[in-house]
């Protein structure tokens, strides 16, 4: 099956998505995005034409201004591809969400919807749904999830238990490579685990407990949006930081 990749190849000024963002328009459906209400949709038309043509590659620059219908006032240059596959969505980044209790099932509802890598970890089968797009790990031992991470993932911990909470957390930080450590929880759990984790001689300053830019929710839709939007912000600043 043939696709058309959209890719993001140069942006000025104000603009809905940054350069390599890609988008694949197929004949039967469309996976990602490249943002901004009538530019996306001029690329959905120039796409699906070399679909049917048989065009092999294009390039073109959009003003986002009144001739297009918007107000960004930027300006991107798009390149379209013909592929026979979708190698990649966007630049991911791994999270490991351990605990499948309400909040853990409304951050995974969330999560799968982002360009990230999804596993997510918990002792109990019963608990998760029966779709998901993460990878369900099942273990007795969700300690051991810590070990096989990859690097620079980020780490959301949220078990049924504080005991294991603790250890999973205590296990994290050791790993140089972690880019982000949260735990859900009250401050005195948190205080608890930094003093334990110092008396041990492990860095708890890393660890970010409780989680989420605003305090106050307990819904666990609340708690899952303010957890991502507080993953996503630190996300944001370790690639801005690496450019």
């Amino acid at each position: 099956m043939s696709y058309i990749e959209v890719r993001v190849v140069e942006t000025r000024g104000s603009v809905p998505r940054e350069a390599g963002t890609r988008m694949w328009v197929g004949s039967t459906g469309i996976r990602g995005s490249i943002g901004g209400g009538n530019l996306e949709y001029a690329a959905l038309k120039i796409a699906r034409e070399m679909l049917l043509c048989g065009e092999a590659t294009r390039q073109r620059r959009f003003a986002l201004g009144d001739a297009l219908g918007q107000c960004c006032g930027g300006n991107v240059t798009l390149a379209f591809a013909r592929v026979e596959k979708i190698e990649g969505d966007e630049e991911g980044f791994d999270v490991v969400l351990f605990g499948a209790g309400h909040v853990g099932k409304e951050l995974a509802r969330i999560l799968e919807r982002l360009p990230c890598r999804l596993t997510w970890v918990d002792q109990r089968p019963e608990q998760f749904p029966a779709e998901t797009g993460a990878s369900v790990v099942i273990e007795d031992e969700p300690v051991f999830a810590v070990d096989d991470a990859p690097p620079g993932a980020f780490y959301l911990v949220m078990t049924h238990s504080h005991a294991l909470d603790f250890e999973i957390v205590e296990r994290a930080l050791k790993r140089t490579d972690a880019r982000f450590v949260g735990m859900i929880g009250s401050a005195t759990k948190a205080a608890k685990l930094r003093s334990r984790l110092n008396a041990r001689g492990v860095d708890a300053s890393r660890l970010t407990s409780p989680i989420g830019l605003f305090k106050g929710g307990k819904h666990p839709v609340e708690v899952a949006v303010s957890a991502v939007a507080q993953l996503l912000k630190e996300r944001h600043a370790i690639t801005a930081a690496a450019r």
